[in-house]
């Protein structure tokens, strides 16, 4: 009985991430996160790697779902490779230094920063906050430094990344489309190096729950990957019906509302 609940749960959650992926065009990990932290709570799992088995399990979802952007986007010629091909090290390398930093960062501490990071990007939603161009891409060196910054982050909150490196683009005078398809190709090594991250540093982990690979959960992976599978061209389709621009807004402000929650939980435990 508590299999079968949890499994519609991890489904219901990916009902609604892959259907608002595809309407939206928002990172998973900012419905994922939340959604299987609560769930993984509602199970009873160790309260200690609760919040880290969301960020792993939330990352190897964008293993699937990035891979499927990145051959859309380059069907479209809309990723300018070179640059993928730059960025691709330094991510790899920023997103283990950020699994490393998620294994050994108090779990209230990752709680803080993911709430902040999301506010940020609930407020980039509502004001459509897009910097004007103003540059050209750095050298290779800048570039990979960028690059690491992008993956540490990214691993931190478990996003494809395309909140900070689509901002940059354009301010580097690379147009929004190619930009746009530029960050969706690097969500795959966002992902691929998180994911490997997350597994390596919750390999030892005492206390992991069955069905655990790492801080990677199995089960909810599998389930909420096939429904978002199946809901994300909904979502897609939906675009041409409902005003997508105002639902961006009200999803923003409920994202605003879930990292005041978080903050004011956070605060709750301090005190």
């Amino acid at each position: 009985m508590i299999f079968l609940t949890a499994t519609l749960i991890y489904i219901a959650i990916g009902v609604l991430s892959g259907f608002l992926a595809g309407l939206l065009g928002v990172g998973g990990g900012s419905v994922l996160v939340p959604a299987l932290a609560w769930a993984f709570e509602l199970a009873h799992e160790p309260s200690q790697w609760v919040f880290r088995l969301a960020l792993g399990t939330s990352m190897a979802t964008i293993l699937f779902t990035s891979l499927s952007s990145l051959l859309s986007h380059h069907r479209k010629e809309g990723v300018i490779w070179p640059i993928v091909g730059t960025f691709t090290p330094g991510i790899l390398v920023g997103t283990l230094i950020g699994t490393f930093l998620a294994r050994h960062v108090p779990s209230l501490g990752l709680v803080i920063f993911f709430a902040l990071f999301m506010g940020l990007v609930a407020f980039q939603m509502i004001f459509e906050f897009k910097p004007k161009p103003g540059r050209v891409l750095p050298g290779k060196a800048g570039q990979l430094g960028v690059a690491a910054l992008i993956g540490c982050v990214s691993s931190l909150v478990a996003v494809g990344g395309a909140a900070m490196t689509v901002p940059f683009l354009t301010w580097c005078n690379v147009s929004i489309r190619k930009a746009i398809g530029t960050a969706a190709a690097l969500g795959f090594p966002i992902a691929l190096g998180g994911t490997l991250g997350f597994v390596f540093n919750g390999w030892a982990a005492p206390g992991l729950p069955e069905g655990s690979v790492g801080f990677v959960y199995l089960p909810a992976l599998v389930w909420t990957v096939l429904a978002s599978m199946l809901t994300a061209p909904l979502g897609a389709r939906a675009t041409q019906v409902l005003p997508a621009h105002i639902l961006r807004k009200v999803f923003a402000v409920v994202l605003l509302c879930v990292s005041v929650e978080m903050l004011h939980g956070a605060w709750t435990k301090l005190s």
